[in-house]
C-alpha cells in the first residue's frame, strides 16, 4: 500500500476549511437579518400583549387603565401600565398600581411616523383604556392608531402596530403588506 493512499494531504485540508469558511461569511448578513427581524417581532408581540393586559384590567376592575411611556418621555424609553385613580376614586381609596415596566428596548425604536397614540387634546402619549375595555382620549373620542418599530442595524425593517376601532391589535409588516398597512 503506498503512503499517499492513505489520507488526504495538508492542501486538500485547507481548500475544504477555506471553503466552509466562505459559505459561514456569505451568511453572517443574513444571520444578522433575521436576529433584527426577530427582535423587533418580540417588542412588537410584547407591546400589544401588555396593552391587551391593561385592557383587561380596566375591564376587571372597573377603572381607568393606561399603558404609557416611562416617565411620560418616548417609547423607546419604554412603558409602563398602570391604573388611573381620579378625585371621585380617591375617597374610595383607590390603590394606583404599576403591573408591568418595559424597558431597554436593545436596538429597536419607534420611528416617528402614525400618531403614536398622542392624546389631541392633552398632548399625551399611551393608550387609555376606560372601564369598559374600550381604548378612548381624555374627552372620550376613540383612539385607532398605530406605532412604527424599526431596527437600528437594519433601517428597511419596519414593523406597524395597529389598534382598530373593535379593539383588535394587528402586526404588519409593511414590505410584504404596503395595502394592509395603510
Amino acid at each position: 500500500m503506498n503512503k499517499k493512499d492513505q489520507g488526504y494531504s495538508l492542501l486538500e485540508l485547507m481548500a475544504v476549511v477555506l471553503i466552509i469558511a466562505i459559505i459561514a461569511i456569505s451568511t453572517l448578513p443574513l444571520l444578522h437579518e433575521q436576529m433584527a427581524t426577530r427582535e423587533v417581532d418580540m417588542i412588537a408581540r410584547r407591546f400589544i400583549a401588555h396593552a391587551q393586559f391593561a385592557r383587561v384590567q380596566a375591564f376587571l376592575l372597573g377603572t381607568p387603565v393606561r399603558i404609557t411611556p416611562l416617565n411620560g418621555g418616548l417609547w423607546e424609553e419604554g412603558w409602563v401600565v398602570k391604573n388611573i385613580c381620579d378625585s371621585r376614586q380617591a375617597k374610595l381609596s383607590c390603590i394606583e398600581r404599576h403591573w408591568i415596566s418595559q424597558g431597554d428596548l436593545a436596538q429597536v425604536y419607534f420611528k416617528g411616523g402614525g400618531k403614536q397614540f398622542i392624546d389631541p387634546h392633552t398632548s399625551k402619549r399611551g393608550i387609555l383604556f376606560n372601564a369598559a375595555g374600550a381604548a378612548k382620549t381624555a374627552q372620550g373620542g376613540f383612539v385607532a392608531n398605530r406605532l412604527i418599530l424599526g431596527h437600528d442595524q437594519n433601517s428597511g425593517l419596519e414593523r406597524h402596530l395597529i389598534l382598530g376601532s373593535g379593539g383588535r391589535w394587528r402586526i404588519c409588516d409593511p414590505s410584504k403588506d404596503s395595502k394592509a398597512c395603510k
